[in-house]
């Protein structure tokens, strides 16, 4: 079977009820043929304005029609999907856009004065399309008017299962960078997944089309989750390859679990995307508070990774949905399948613990493998199917995929310990990297911009326990000698630079923050000191 998502579109197209829905977002329904035809339309357009296979196509948007719609025309004319994080401000755009090397914009309406901003830095980009607005400005080209033109027949080319998507991330390379996944790599650890669960998994696109048939058309999904970030992207990406429907909130201010539910009794959703208890509490709290107001029955499952998702919340769930299954992925944007906790009202895992996935292994630092029920904490690796690396950065991909007795392995950072039985209890990232609402952040960026404002002589960052973000990104300045700081002008100064998940949940003071002579921070200890100021009444 290939193993590129652009021949499995085509063939999907093929087999799939052509007015059985592709993409539903408020009142609006495209259908699958019309999501073949305009996705046809738009890879032939982008080759018009000489795109060329592996050239790279940035999105900037918000979960739409339009996401799926481009990634589709992406797969189909060998052209490489590039995430963008919606919430960046100017700087943090034009890294990302110049960092790749986008060939493409694809930029909703809402964001056309930031693309302003940055669009004169830009210069590698040779094709700006603005979504969402009746008029495009001169320098970019309307969506809509290329969706539509055309005769939307599918593409006549040869593609390979090298092909390839970015997906940027943060989480442990410092500033964000993108992980190369080829499609064959990426589909293999879906089928991976599909094994684990089922016990089979299609093994030819005859075999697959014809679970399209049987099934594709009941599969309607919501990815709760930001498209932009693996877990969104990568569970649609599934969605689409097995002819379902993709259902996107037209919310844009932030997480609405009364839209959520609204949407799954409207729409008979099937599954959805969440990140961790940051989506998941709101969602059980608007169900406890609303008892019986949604029509719940169709729900079979919920995915979630990237942040915890704790025992008691998904027992939560499972009491107002009591056919579901509660999936709770331990991966990142550099592996997937590092380990699955399977929830259902006949049983649940204790938060943190996982059954190790079957390409994994856990070594300690010095690269021994850690004995089951030692207690020894050593770090997650994934062999198999992996990315290539990061994109323009040898040093970081040297670092995160090393090969360990002849084996490459993918090791972002992730530290456990190896139960008994042989499954797997989360520790968290080595690394100092603050996980807050799935968004992953390292100190070091906010505190050069805080260091930057007026009077402060020091500045370090650290991520406190919080039950509503995961973890509360936390700073501690040390003022200059008789210099006197305010905490809001502190946040707004950041805001000003960064992005809002970045802003300090808190602001804290202290003459001394206590570097080492070489310079270096013990977050640890500031990490304590913030615990204690807090519980002050700071």
């Amino acid at each position: 079977m290939s193993k590129n998502f652009g021949d499995i579109l085509d063939a999907v197209a093929r087999v799939v009820p052509p007015d059985s829905p592709a993409l539903i977002h408020g009142d609006r329904v495209v259908t699958w043929a019309d999501f073949d035809r305009r996705s046809n339309n738009l890879a032939r357009s982008l080759h018009e304005r000489g795109a060329k296979t592996g050239d790279k196509v940035a999105f900037y948007m918000r979960n739409c029609p339009a996401y799926m719609e481009t990634l589709s025309a992406c797969f189909k004319g060998r052209l490489t999907h590039v995430n963008v994080n919606y919430r960046y401000q100017a700087t943090e755009l034009e890294y990302i856009i110049d960092n790749s090397d986008a060939q493409v914009v694809v930029y909703a309406a809402d964001f056309r004065d930031q693309i302003q901003l940055i669009r004169p830095k830009l210069t590698k980009v040779q094709t700006w399309i603005e979504v969402g607005s009746e008029s495009a400005p001169d320098f970019a080209e309307g969506y809509e008017t290329l969706a539509e033109t055309g005769d939307g027949a599918p593409l006549d080319i040869e593609r390979s299962p090298d092909d390839m998507l970015f997906l940027y991330t943060g989480g442990t390379t410092g500033m964000p960078k993108g992980v190369m996944w080829p499609f064959q790599a990426l589909r293999n650890t879906q089928l991976e997944a599909a094994r684990s669960l089922t016990g089979s998994a299609p093994e030819t696109l005859e075999e697959h089309l014809a679970a399209v048939k049987e099934l594709g058309i009941h599969n309607r999904q919501i990815p709760a989750c930001p498209l932009m970030h693996g877990t969104g992207l990568f569970t649609a990406i599934g969605v689409m390859i097995g002819g379902g429907t993709v259902i996107t909130l037209e919310n844009s201010g932030g997480l609405d679990p009364i839209a959520i539910w609204e949407a799954v009794d409207r729409h008979g959703v099937t599954a959805l995307a969440i990140v961790g208890d940051a989506f998941a509490k709101p969602m059980l709290q608007a169900l406890e508070d609303n008892p019986g107001k949604f029509n719940l029955s169709t729900v079979l499952s919920i995915t979630s990774s990237g942040v915890m998702w704790s025992t008691e919340v998904k027992r939560g769930l499972v009491k107002h949905m009591p056919q579901v299954m509660l999936l709770d992925s331990f991966g990142a944007s550099e592996a997937v399948g590092f380990g699955l906790s399977v929830t259902t009202k006949d049983g649940e895992t204790q938060t943190s613990k996982f059954t190790i996935g079957e390409h994994c292994r856990v070594f300690t630092e010095d690269e021994r493998e850690v004995k089951p029920g030692s207690s020894e904490p050593g770090f997650i690796a994934r062999k198999g199917s992996i990315p290539l690396g990061y994109y323009r950065d040898e040093a970081k991909t040297a670092s995160i995929f090393r090969t360990i007795n002849g084996v490459r392995y993918s090791i972002p950072g992730d530290w456990c310990t190896v139960e008994e039985d042989g499954s797997i209890t989360l520790l968290g990232r080595g690394s100092v990297c603050i996980n807050t609402a799935g968004e992953k952040v390292y100190p070091e960026e906010i505190e050069e911009v805080l260091k930057e404002y007026p009077g402060v002589s020091d500045a370090l960052v650290v991520g406190l326990p919080d039950d509503k973000w995961g973890q509360a990104v936390t700073a501690v300045i040390a003022p200059e000698p008789g210099g006197s700081l305010e905490e809001p002008a502190l946040r707004d100064h950041v805001r000003q630079s960064l992005a809002a998940y970045k802003v300090p949940k808190r602001v804290l003071f202290k003459p001394d923050l206590g570097r080492a002579a070489n310079g270096k921070p013990d977050y640890k200890a500031i990490a304590d000191y913030a615990v204690g100021a807090i519980a002050a009444g700071a």
